[in-house]
């Protein structure tokens, strides 16, 4: 199993609306090499729910992996904030998955928090200019997330 980071503005999809949905689908990354790191992610891996562009930005809690990346249908959807009109049935380049709820924590763990800590130096997070909203962590980048939770 493997360790990840997504982000979500908790007006798309919030810790709090994953925890009482149960599981959810993860759509609408249009970035390659995010949408590359969805397409690695297995059933059981697990991941830190990062809540973004809100006034609060932070690790919210984790949640799980249930289905390996399959076509994202937003892309699709004219209706949608993320279709791609260059995207069609038969050649769709993004990718959803399905997530469910694993934890919520008490508080939720502030980027400034984040930066301070040496163990995390190397997250793609807490690097200047790095906007990548889905993103591999390193089991001791997990374990000292952890242990501020």
């Amino acid at each position: 199993m493997a360790h990840w980071l997504m982000k979500s503005e908790p007006d798309e999809l919030s810790i709090e609306s994953l925890a009482r949905l149960g599981t959810a689908r993860w759509d609408g990354v249009r970035n390659y090499q995010a949408r590359n790191f969805l397409r690695a992610m297995q059933p059981g891996d697990t991941f830190f729910f990062y809540h973004s562009s809100c006034p609060q930005p932070g690790i919210a809690g984790i949640a799980r992996i249930t289905a390996a990346a399959y076509p994202d249908p937003t892309a699709l959807d004219p209706t949608s904030h993320y279709h791609d009109p260059k995207a069609s049935l038969e050649k769709n380049p993004w990718s959803a998955l399905d997530v469910e709820h694993v934890q919520s924590f008490r508080q939720v763990i502030e980027l400034a928090t984040l930066k301070q800590q040496s163990a995390l130096a190397e997250l793609p997070l807490v690097q200047k200019g790095s906007r990548l909203s889905v993103m591999p962590v390193t089991e001791a980048q997990w374990q000292a997330v952890l242990a501020l939770a």
